[in-house]
């Protein structure tokens, strides 16, 4: 990669705290207009490297580059507030002494009296929040809170926005209103954005780009769809859901499982692989005779689809072993009676093989 490509690049990233390695040469860049999401569980690092990108960490190993410049190197780096970065909390951190229009100008110290003003009329009337100007913190809801971080983030137009769990303080419903805003107004700042998420369906959402991390590591580092279609670990597929997993071995180019042969090209007779097939990719049948046979177990409407408990075969829940028992999603509303038989088939799309040891 270039050192004149613009936007934020972190290449060879290492990190400790103490003996606890907790970022293992990681790098990657963010293009101007670009959101890419950190996605991974609690502890992977994913907070950690933000926290370096952001001048907040000190760089132990490896370089931070902003629009092919370095801003941070070990030993030498730019302050925080010199980086021309802005910041978006989990907790918002909003100064509560000064009012919605005060903290949006914090940052804007060396414009001019006009300047901020027209500035900060505008980035708060891109946000929703002019008629709050002059509210205070904490008479503000969470998601107006949100809101204003996001503004004053923005406010002096940087050239690199970092998030961590923006949205993570917000209720299910409102979270959603939220997160769309602020989508539409980081594509219209231009700004390259980093954002931190623990949730697969938020990354989906937001992100061009998503950076599965695990154990310090970059798993995978792609678009949203194919991350999702073709994840390139086991872990990578299980963090987007549960998943019905099989243990086989590798035999003329398939893999046995309950549910029939499954497709393995690519691995060697007598590979001993992981077969994960994800909810969705069970497709059932009113008649038992299209595919194999599931008794039902339970069925749940979720909304916008319905989860189903499967036991293979005539087996009923008190004598099902635990590979007998499946789940299955299907679209909209379909919920089978406690008891009936149904007939399952596998979408070869929603299947994913793996070798054994690449499944922890």
């Amino acid at each position: 990669m270039s050192r004149l490509e613009p936007g934020l690049q972190l290449r060879g990233v290492s990190h400790r705290f103490g003996a606890q390695r907790v970022l293992a040469d990681v790098s990657l860049a963010v293009a101007p207009g670009e959101l890419l999401c950190l996605l991974g569980p609690s502890g992977c690092g994913k907070s950690t490297l933000l926290r370096i990108a952001a001048g907040l960490e000190t760089l132990q190993e490896g370089t931070v580059l902003l629009d092919g410049v370095p801003i941070a190197e070990p030993g030498a780096a730019i302050p925080p507030e010199q980086r021309g970065i802005g910041l978006v909390f989990q907790d918002y951190a909003l100064f509560p002494h000064l009012n919605v229009a005060d903290n949006v100008a914090f940052g804007l110290a060396g414009w001019t009296a006009a300047a901020r003003k027209a500035r900060m009329a505008e980035i708060l009337a891109s946000v929703g929040m002019a008629e709050q100007a002059q509210a205070w913190p904490h008479t503000l809801s969470g998601g107006q809170q949100q809101r204003v971080a996001l503004a004053r983030a923005l406010a002096p137009k940087p050239r690199v926005v970092l998030m961590d769990e923006p949205f993570s303080g917000l209720d299910a419903r409102l979270r959603e209103t939220i997160r769309d805003d602020t989508l539409h107004v980081l594509k219209r700042s231009g700004a390259a954005t980093l954002m931190v998420t623990h949730d697969p369906e938020e990354a989906m959402f937001m992100a061009d780009r998503v950076a599965v991390m695990q154990a310090g590591r970059i798993e995978q580092d792609a678009t949203p769809e194919r991350v999702y279609a073709a994840p390139a670990s086991a872990f990578v597929a299980r963090f987007f859901g549960q998943t019905n997993e099989y243990r086989a071995v590798v035999a003329g180019g398939f893999a046995s499982t309950p549910l029939g042969p499954v497709a393995a090209s690519g691995f060697a007779d007598g590979t001993s692989v992981c077969i994960l097939v994800r909810p969705e990719g069970i497709r059932l049948s009113p008649s038992a005779e299209a595919g194999a046979p599931a008794k039902v177990l339970a069925a749940r409407l979720l909304g916008r689809s319905s989860w189903i408990h499967l036991c293979l075969g005539a087996a009923g829940p008190e004598d099902a072993e635990d590979h007998q028992h499946l789940h299955a999603r299907a679209p909209g509303r379909f919920l089978p009676p406690e008891g009936d038989v149904v007939g399952i088939e596998i979408d070869p799309g929603q299947v994913f093989v793996f070798e054994m040891h690449d499944t922890m």
